[in-house]
């Protein structure tokens, strides 16, 4: 234990400036109180999908995807005519808010009323991950750059981990005694907690701007409110960044899909559900703190984010090959792995690209990516895969196509290296 304690400090110190400690510890922890927040509602979120089952989802990812489409305009709006001191505040009051309004919704529901109130958590907490995920990496891409980017983001992200192991275990512990309703009030806390270390990070970041930027807290981003979904298709690397991400939701909805319709033949209640996608979800994120720690940072640091990126794909490839050689008891497996991958591998790659580009890129384009995108790759996958089980395509077939998608975003990571600027537009 003192030989791996020592390690760990030697490790810390290479990786580590010493000025850069505080902004550290406050943005890791600021992500823990992120990811914390959602998960405590992820549980109740996918135990929704559960009771439904998967056939149903493309009709909740449409509704999501229009959600989203709904509230892209207006985060690129805040941006446009808002300096980020004002406007990032805002867009994490404004889901506090939000997810509180659900606790009269829940104390109020009936019989008749249960599947509407579950599809409508479902968008709002859909919406709710990608949001303040996407408004956190854009903010840390912000105020550090591409070198602190490299070294620090993984270790950031083991925060973002950190709470997502909390957030399912408070929701274990709490569920059969304060309810769904408690949980949105501690979700909500916790959100609230996320502006007190957004405030404390922006006073740092104009302790240690950024050579040549020293009044970036006081920039209005400009430009226009859809300049996030033009910058994107214009961009080659953005347009990469897309496709990886449509790449890995493709997997990562498949495996979802399969997981729900586990969760729904396995446990017949509620709090049975939510207790397993619980426990799925701290397996989940202690594998994602180990890629974080031992593999991720290496591989930024000496290979850079191309080689995170090809062996996120691989890993994507190797675990649905399982699925199909082992069958349907796999599915286990495949999503704790594949998923852990994804924030701990995939993640912390792909957000750090946006070092690279400029602010109003960071932001915007990001935010449709990570929003927009996604939920589109969602409802299309979904709608896919209903589609391929109507025509008598079984799950080993599935698997095997979701496989070819996770090699292919091994190749299309692979070709980042071929639009990655040498210097970023700052």
């Amino acid at each position: 234990m003192r030989a791996l304690l020592g390690r760990l400090e030697m490790y810390l110190r290479n990786t580590v400036k010493q000025h850069e400690w505080s902004a550290l510890l406050v943005a890791a922890a600021y992500f823990f109180c992120v990811l914390a927040a959602y998960y405590i509602i992820r549980p109740v979120r996918d135990q929704a999908a559960a009771a439904a089952g998967s056939t149903q989802l493309p009709i909740f990812y449409f509704a999501v995807l229009v959600a989203t489409l709904v509230l892209t305009p207006l985060f690129g709006a805040l941006a446009a005519r808002f300096r980020r001191s004002q406007f990032l505040p805002a867009v994490y009051a404004i889901v506090a808010v939000c997810t509180l309004a659900f606790i009269p919704l829940f104390s109020l529901q009936t019989e008749a009323n249960a599947t509407l109130l579950g599809a409508l958590f479902f968008v709002w907490g859909s919406v709710f991950n990608l949001l303040i995920v996407a408004v956190f990496w854009s903010f840390m891409a912000d105020i550090f750059d591409r070198e602190q980017a490299r070294r620090l983001f993984p270790l950031i992200a083991v925060g973002g981990a950190l709470g997502a192991i909390a957030g399912p275990t408070m929701t274990k512990a709490l569920v059969f005694v304060v309810g769904v309703q408690g949980l949105l009030v501690v979700s909500g806390a916790l959100l609230g907690l996320c502006i007190g270390c957004l405030f404390w990070l922006l006073g740092w970041a104009r302790r240690h701007p950024i050579p040549g930027e020293p009044d970036r807290d006081q920039r209005v981003i400009g430009g226009s409110i859809i300049a996030g979904a033009v910058e994107t298709l214009r961009s080659p690397l953005l347009r990469r960044v897309a496709l990886l991400m449509l790449l890995g939701d493709c997997v990562g909805t498949v495996v979802y899909a399969f997981l729900v319709d586990y969760n729904r033949a396995t446990f017949p209640t509620r709090e049975a559900g939510i207790a397993f996608a619980s426990s799925l979800d701290q397996l989940i994120n202690v594998l994602q703190i180990l890629f974080q720690l031992f593999l991720t940072r290496e591989i930024m640091t000496r290979l850079g984010p191309v080689a995170a990126l090809v062996l996120d794909g691989i890993i994507k490839a190797v675990m649905l090959l399982g699925l199909v050689v082992i069958g349907p008891s796999w599915i286990v497996v495949a999503a704790v792995v594949t998923r852990a991958s994804a924030y701990g591998i995939f993640k912390p790659a792909a957000d750090s690209l946006y070092t690279e580009v400029d602010a109003e890129t960071r932001y915007k384009a990001k935010n449709f990516i990570d929003t927009a995108v996604w939920r589109f790759g969602d409802l299309a996958v979904t709608s896919t895969l209903n589609l391929l089980r109507s025509v008598g395509v079984a799950t080993a077939g599935l698997a095997l196509l979701t496989a070819a998608a996770g090699a292919v975003s091994a190749w299309v990571g692979w070709r980042m290296r071929k639009v990655l600027p040498t210097e970023p537009p700052r």
